[in-house]
């Protein structure tokens, strides 16, 4: 029982902690627009809070996030499946992995904004985040779960080959739980990247009803409080998202564990 308050106590600091840091750059970011006193270039949180209030009793807003969240997180998920799949193909198979390498350095070395820029030429504006997300995804899912594949206890597969246990099997029982950190921890890092791609893809794209329309318009019309408010939406949407999906992915390893 002791233990058991001991955690919630714990927790509860954690939680506090992480309000007072928000409170703390709040108070910041609003101390720096009072000092900088123009609205133009930096404008107190209390004007992005009531632009957000504006916003939100709007079906533009939730049609724009709808457009932008459904193409980015397909790009995510579509990066995530093939990721996986392609990591694991490399594991087993040598040659996989060293026909993948130069592709895989060439996706990470090159700018973001030179990807959205040639597959403008290739792609319609309004799916270009889908491709721009799974681009930019891809290689993280593909390099961490590679090396967890990597990473998979030299006994417990030597063992396996003397029991002549199968394929399957070890990748249940040997690949999967060692995968799973790798996995996890790209999928974390991911998410996050996906939709900073995804919005820049937007950006430079503008199709219509998207959140990257929604900034392009903000900048160009110097609408600053629409330009922060977007800009709080976004990291809100990915880090909400970031969480429910990590929440999910846990669940769904614990649950396999138990099976």
């Amino acid at each position: 029982m002791g233990r058991f308050q001991g955690m919630r106590s714990i927790l509860k600091g954690n939680r506090l902690e992480k309000a007072g840091a928000i409170l703390a750059a709040l108070a910041v970011w609003q101390l720096a627009a009072m000092l900088l006193d123009n609205s133009l270039f930096l404008v107190t949180p209390f004007v992005v809070a009531r632009k957000l209030m504006t916003l939100v009793f709007t079906v533009d807003f939730w049609s724009a996030i709808a457009f932008t969240f459904l193409r980015i997180e397909i790009g995510f998920f579509l990066a995530l499946f093939l990721g996986t799949i392609l990591a694991f193909a490399a594991g087993r198979f040598r040659v996989i992995g060293v026909m993948l390498q130069p592709y895989m350095a060439v996706v990470k070395a090159t700018p973001v904004a030179s990807f959205i820029i040639l597959c403008l030429i290739w792609l319609n504006a309004r799916n270009l985040a889908v491709f721009i997300a799974f681009l930019m995804g891809l290689p993280i899912i593909y390099t961490n779960v590679l090396q967890g594949f990597h990473a998979a206890d030299i006994k417990l597969l030597e063992m396996a080959r003397l029991f002549d246990v199968g394929w399957r099997r070890k990748f249940r029982y040997i690949y999967i739980p060692q995968v799973k950190p790798y996995l996890l921890s790209a999928c974390s890092m991911a998410v996050g990247l996906t939709w900073k791609a995804g919005v820049a893809a937007e950006v430079i794209g503008i199709p219509d009803g998207s959140i990257g329309e929604k900034l392009y318009n903000a900048k160009v019309y110097l609408n600053t409080g629409e330009l922060f408010a977007w800009s709080v939406v976004i990291v809100v949407i990915s880090i909400l998202f970031e969480k429910i999906f990590m929440h999910a992915a846990r669940a769904l390893f614990s649950y396999r564990r138990k099976r």
